[in-house]
């Protein structure tokens, strides 16, 4: 199989190796014969953002005649793909290779137009550009790759691994992975996706209107219960205006922002404290530990434990 990776002035080192370590080991291991080549917008050199110089890279032209065409990334100011870059990149689609965009690669990809009217996904931090530009894209922050056998994309950074190794399992089997995996000790199939990394900024509650006011009281007291009737109230609103005000203040609903906010409190304690989990589920006005793990889990892709395990400060 021949895979073609794309490169360009300012790419990471980090990058540009994880498509080339995970298909080249491939070839070293003796499980297929995959050969990998890297190509930019014109041959010859480029200058990655660490300062190296990589020469004897191919054109666009040697990308047409691909198994598979791999975007490891994309700049970070996510300028739109060239026209010469997006017909490449139909092109090789239309040959029938494979298109993969990993991390900010899936910018390039949704721009020569082989994401429309699917689901993908991104480095989280480039969500609302991507949005914006290709509104008729699903993007789903709770994977960590997207495969629809002909394009896959990635989230962000070291989830291009997970991609790649998704790649050689589906074309050479589980075992095959299992032992790429272990040669690279990395873990050959990880649980859950990026929503866990996301820094959810907290809407401002920094006024003195009826809104503010009520997120800042619930902020301190997420222990109790906090239904939409006891905010409205409290606020000295009838339930619907409450609701309709509430949602042209946050871009919610309370019952999505009280969860919210719940869930950030126990990311925080999670991180921060030794507190069993059953108390933290109290702390932060779950009616158990059980409820606790099941909206953590749904909205994070990982349970607390797990979490914990990972985060711990």
């Amino acid at each position: 199989m021949r895979i073609g990776i794309f490169a360009f002035t300012g790419i990471t080192m980090f990058h540009l190796s994880v498509p080339q370590m995970v298909f080249d080991e491939v070839s070293r291991l003796g499980l297929a014969d995959w050969e990998t080549f890297l190509f930019a917008e014109e041959s010859g050199t480029i200058r990655t953002a660490e300062g190296y110089e990589i020469s004897g890279l191919h054109g666009l032209a040697d990308a047409r005649d691909v198994d598979v065409l791999v975007v490891p990334s994309w700049f970070t100011d996510g300028r739109p793909a060239g026209g010469d870059v997006r017909e490449t990149l139909r092109g090789a689609h239309e040959a029938g290779a494979v298109v993969v965009g990993l991390c900010l690669g899936a910018i390039p990809v949704a721009d020569a137009g082989l994401l429309a009217g699917r689901d993908a996904v991104t480095h989280w931090d480039a969500f609302d550009l991507l949005a914006a530009r290709h509104p008729e894209l699903e993007l789903d922050e709770s994977v960590l790759y997207i495969d629809h056998g002909d394009v896959l994309t990635s989230a962000g950074t070291a989830s291009g691994l997970d991609a790649c190794l998704h790649l050689v399992r589906s074309r050479l089997g589980s075992a095959a992975a299992n032992r790429v995996a272990r040669a690279l000790v990395i873990a050959p199939h990880r649980e859950g996706g990026q929503a866990q990394y996301i820094e959810r900024p907290l809407p401002d509650d920094s006024g003195d209107d009826p809104i503010s006011r009520i997120t800042q009281w619930a902020g301190r007291h997420l222990g109790e219960p906090l239904t939409i009737g006891q905010l409205a109230a409290r606020a000295h609103l009838s339930t619907r205006t409450f609701v309709r005000a509430f949602r042209a203040a946050t871009g919610t609903t309370p019952a999505a922002w009280v969860r919210s906010r719940r869930l950030d409190e126990a990311r925080r304690l999670l991180e921060t404290t030794d507190r069993p989990i059953d108390l933290i589920a109290a702390d932060c006005g779950f009616n158990s530990a059980v409820t606790l793990r099941q909206n953590f889990t749904a909205a994070f892709q990982i349970p607390p434990s797990q979490y914990r395990r990972r985060f711990r400060s």
